[in-house]
């Protein structure tokens, strides 16, 4: 693996052949409120709780706003081409530069789930970390109860790698935790 500093690009636009994914902007947030962050059932296997009020939402966003200053921040905003609402998000969540790590998190409404949206951005945002910016293993996790997130890991080409007991925290409680992962030498193949 190449002792190379990684080119951090930060929240730049992405494209895919149905989506966009870019930054958030403070205009986003009654489509985020009414598509998926007031939605108990869309954050019932996530580590935040669902939004009560647009003003929480809001705040949010104003918060990843004043982040994308920062070269090392990635946090988009899901629209289907031609449509200026959110549908969803991704983000990477935590990350290792040592090892060239980048552990990725995701969020789409109920009503965009099932289209194959997620899997489309996921691989777009492994092709640009992998190539654009440098890590060498993207990762993933999910609660087993949670089977549809672990199918996108699957169909985005991120390999099993294991079961945590008890090793990980979701709005359900203390739960088990599958990992996936992939490394850019995995795309070689």
């Amino acid at each position: 693996m190449s002792k190379e500093k990684l080119k951090h690009l930060g929240t730049i636009p992405l494209e895919t052949d149905r989506l966009l994914l870019r930054p958030f902007k403070r205009g986003d947030t009654d489509a985020m409120f009414k598509n998926w962050a007031s939605d108990p059932e869309v954050t019932k296997y996530l580590t935040w709780p669902h939004y009560t009020s647009r003003y929480e939402v809001q705040l949010k966003i104003d918060e990843w706003v004043s982040n994308y200053t920062k070269p090392d921040f990635y946090q988009w905003a899901i629209l289907e081409k031609g449509s200026d609402d959110v549908i969803g998000t991704i983000s990477v969540v935590d990350k290792n530069d040592l090892v060239r790590l980048a552990h990725i998190g995701y969020c789409i409404g109920r009503a965009f789930q099932g289209k194959g949206y997620m899997t489309e951005a996921f691989k777009r945002l492994i092709e640009f970390l992998f190539e654009d910016v440098g890590y060498n293993r993207i990762e993933s996790r999910y609660d087993p109860n949670n089977p549809a997130s672990g199918r996108v890991m699957q169909k985005a080409g991120l390999k099993f790698e294991g079961t945590m007991r008890q090793a990980d925290w979701n709005n359900q409680g203390v739960c088990d935790t599958n990992m996936y992962a992939i490394l850019k030498s995995d795309l070689a193949r």
